[in-house]
């Protein structure tokens, strides 16, 4: 009988509690050769999670600024997952996550015809008005 000691460094996981899904039986192997069948990029965990986008509110700034993606299961996890990922040096104030799916852009090419209407409407430019004497700047 042989008595192993192992010593574990801090961030270290043993492999009968890394608590992963995937296959670790080599003859369960893909036929096609890419990997364990049942194994995703995710580790087993999360293959099918949704794509969340995260913005971040500095603390100098007014407005929430897109900083990156990332899966996760719920609105709840999202945020916290943003919150370790993405304010590491308590650079944030407010975190927002937005489900991918729920996003909708424009398309660059149209933007002339997207944009175009809004040249007839000169009134909405400062030039438009005249601004008393006692109004220095603006």
């Amino acid at each position: 009988m042989k008595n192993f000691i192992r010593k574990f460094y801090y961030g270290d996981i043993p492999d009968d509690k890394a608590g992963g899904t995937e296959l670790k039986d080599s003859s369960k192997a893909s036929p096609t050769g890419g990997g364990l069948v049942g194994a995703s990029p995710l580790g087993g965990r999360g293959a099918d999670w949704p794509l969340w986008e995260v913005f971040i509110r500095s603390k100098q700034g007014l407005d929430h600024k897109h900083v990156g993606s990332l899966h996760a299961a719920d609105a709840q996890m999202a945020i916290e997952n943003a919150r370790d990922v993405y304010t590491r040096r308590m650079e944030g104030i407010s975190i927002w996550v937005v489900e991918s799916k729920y996003i909708h852009a424009s398309n660059p090419e149209e933007a002339g015809e997207l944009y175009e209407p809004a040249v007839d409407k000169i009134y909405r430019h400062p030039t438009f008005y005249d601004l008393p004497d006692e109004v220095n700047q603006m």
